[in-house]
């Protein structure tokens, strides 16, 4: 993928609001293990790319622009293979 993806905080946003069920303004800017590893997933099939993600960035998302900030990293690195 060339370029920066075009995912933005408002579509995490929506990924979280579909989880919980809740309108998007309702949503918690604060991320839990659960909701990570659903932004991982739905991201992962949303660019049909494997995101390896190490455990220091794991760590580091606590909240939804920490998520974008990794994930768009990610998400512009070479691909392997």
């Amino acid at each position: 993928m060339a370029g920066q993806p075009d995912l933005g905080r408002a579509d995490l946003v929506s990924m979280l609001a579909e989880l919980t069920a809740r309108p998007a303004d309702q949503v918690s800017d604060r991320i839990g293990s659960m909701e990570l590893a659903w932004l991982v997933h739905l991201v992962e099939q949303r660019y049909d790319r494997r995101m390896e993600l190490t455990d220091d960035q794991l760590a580091g998302i606590r909240t939804v622009d920490d998520a974008l900030a990794v994930f768009q990293t990610s998400l512009t690195a070479p691909a392997d293979g």
